[in-house]
């Protein structure tokens, strides 16, 4: 099956949880890939259907440098069997703290979560949660198909537009936040 029409099957079927009518296109996937340090532990959240895993990969991450975090049971399998050496952890990236359990900080977070489809007071809890499990100084990259930022970069925080993605169905931004 492709993967647009897996994607739009999980859309019908979970249409919150997929926040786009396609799957990221490469152009989308690289750009996200290039906010990325090349050099240890990077957490993904909903992989999908695994571009911007593939674009890590090629621009020189090593799958055992990865660990994603999808909800989803189908996608999940999906990175199972297209990654088998990246860590996958099926489960609720609103719940850290269960999902992740104690862990060392991660040099660079990539958020493909559909934080628009969340209130604001959830989108901030989420980016703060994200933001306490970074190295100092290491990016949050989160995408997402509005004009700003989904959430103001709170207190001692940045937040700036990496990239405007035209070829991407819809087209999207990469928002990178950085504390310090």
């Amino acid at each position: 099956m492709s993967d647009s029409l897996r994607f739009i099957g999980r859309l019908v079927a979970k249409p919150k949880l997929v926040g786009a009518i396609a799957p990221s296109s490469r152009a989308l996937a690289n750009a996200i890939a290039a906010q990325m340090p090349t050099k240890g532990a990077i957490l993904e959240i909903g992989p999908g259907t695994g571009v911007a895993t593939q674009a890590l990969i090629e621009r020189g991450v090593s799958p055992d440098q990865i660990t994603a975090i999808e909800y989803d049971p189908e996608f999940a399998r999906l990175i199972a069997q297209r990654f088998p050496r990246i860590k996958l952890i099926k489960g609720d990236a609103f719940d850290l703290d269960r999902t992740l359990g104690d862990r060392e900080p991660f040099a660079g977070i990539i958020s493909g979560v559909p934080l628009l489809n969340h209130s604001l007071e959830r989108r901030k809890r989420f980016v703060q949660g994200l933001l306490a499990r970074l190295k100092p100084g290491a990016p949050l990259v989160q995408f997402s198909y509005g004009l700003h930022a989904p959430v103001a970069a709170p207190p001692g925080v940045s937040v700036t537009l990496a990239a405007l993605v035209l070829f991407n169905l819809p087209p999207a931004r990469v928002w990178v936040y950085r504390q310090g």
